[in-house]
């Protein structure tokens, strides 16, 4: 059995079937791991979540921004944007039945040794910490409750971590470090106003992963979400899985026994 951890696939389902023709994935021995953001951006978001949802335990995932974000379309908490490519998603009838399943999604997992998020972990949490307080969003998420959290789920504030933190500012907070940080500052408080090159960081400000004494520095962390990143190696134990593919790059899978990289480019990219 191989697990295979792929990037942020965002409706390149077409890329998908190429590259787990690729890596010759059968699922009646492998299971497919994902990053996150499995919608948006690409053409086949229905197409990708019925696959995903249909592999049923050969398959899992942790939720993304783009994720959330449909879900927050699909109960009447936001519309879609210029940019969003879910139309067909939202008008397919069984949307409401793939929204149902996507809510059950963690924002964090652990798979052996390996823990998935999809953009990663703060400086200042550990795996054990990091999976209770994704619980917490989740019992939000998958409860009678979901309306109350989407409700205020969007926003940048508050843009530092605090057990203080109480209710939907709390839950922002969690949402926002484990599925929308990239840049950092000295004490670990998000700057989500940048979204390019890590070699290129707003004023004082670092990416996630080049912070000092991050206490998962010695465990292995997969990820997704920064396309700029291009799979770079991020340092010892780190494994960047979004290589672009919506945006005409190509689509990354992880052999998490070998470590070996498999890859598609996009169609016409």
């Amino acid at each position: 059995m191989t697990d295979y951890a792929v990037g942020d696939i965002q409706g390149c389902y077409d890329e998908l079937q190429q590259l787990l023709e690729q890596v010759a994935f059968d699922p009646a021995v492998d299971r497919l791991l994902a990053v996150g953001d499995l919608v948006n951006r690409g053409p086949q978001s229905l197409q990708t979540l019925r696959f995903c949802a249909g592999l049923g335990d050969r398959f899992a995932t942790v939720l993304g921004n783009h994720d959330l974000h449909l879900i927050a379309i699909a109960r009447g908490h936001r519309q879609c944007g210029a940019r969003d490519t879910l139309d067909e998603l939202l008008a397919a009838p069984d949307c409401e039945q793939l929204i149902d399943w996507l809510r059950q999604q963690p924002l964090a997992r652990r798979e052996g040794d390996y823990l998935l998020v999809h953009a990663g972990v703060p400086p200042f949490w550990g795996r054990k910490k990091t999976l209770r307080l994704a619980a917490e969003v989740s019992e939000q998420l998958r409860g009678p409750h979901c309306d109350r959290y989407l409700a205020k789920m969007y926003g940048n504030r508050p843009a530092l971590w605090s057990e203080k933190l109480r209710g939907p500012e709390r839950w922002r907070a969690i949402t926002n470090y484990l599925t929308r940080m990239r840049f950092i500052n000295s004490a670990g408080g998000l700057d989500l106003s940048a979204k390019g090159s890590p070699d290129k960081p707003p004023r004082g400000t670092r990416p996630w992963y080049a912070a000092a004494r991050r206490k998962m520095a010695s465990k292995p962390i997969v990820f997704g979400h920064w396309a700029a990143l291009e799979g770079r190696d991020c340092g010892p134990h780190l494994h960047a899985l979004d290589t672009g593919c919506a945006w005409g790059g190509r689509l990354t899978a992880l052999n998490l026994t070998t470590l070996q990289r498999h890859s598609v480019a996009r169609a016409g990219g």
